[in-house]
């Protein structure tokens, strides 16, 4: 059974910083994407920072140089390091992991909670 459990958040104050991590089942670190994605309320789900199995990296715009991915395939960890966090990067952040070659597939961690305030 394929499984991704994310742990880490929690309440940070602006400025401050956290670090997510994703447990994952280890076929997830073969063909597959590996990402960090977030839902704030009333907004989409977005894309935070996505790895693919062969190292690409891509951040969105809004964390580029404050966020950083990142996998430990020995501890089948996902990391999700931030920096410099604002108010509006509260959201519930999900690990999520998509299969690279057909037929496609997608699996998602329950969510952790970040909230960003003073």
């Amino acid at each position: 059974q394929v499984q991704l459990v994310e742990s880490g958040g929690g309440l940070v104050e602006p400025g401050g910083s956290l670090e997510l991590s994703c447990a994952a089942s280890p076929v997830l670190f073969t063909i597959y994407t590996l990402g960090w994605y977030r839902q704030a309320p009333g907004k989409r789900r977005e894309s935070v920072a996505t790895v693919t199995s062969g190292g690409r990296i891509k951040y969105a715009d809004s964390v580029r140089g404050r966020f950083t991915i990142s996998k430990d395939i020995a501890k089948n960890t996902i990391y999700l390091h931030m920096n410099s966090l604002k108010p509006e990067d509260t959201a519930v952040y999900y690990c999520a992991a998509a299969r690279e070659v057909e037929p496609g597939r997608e699996y998602w961690g329950q969510g952790t909670q970040v909230t960003v305030s003073s």
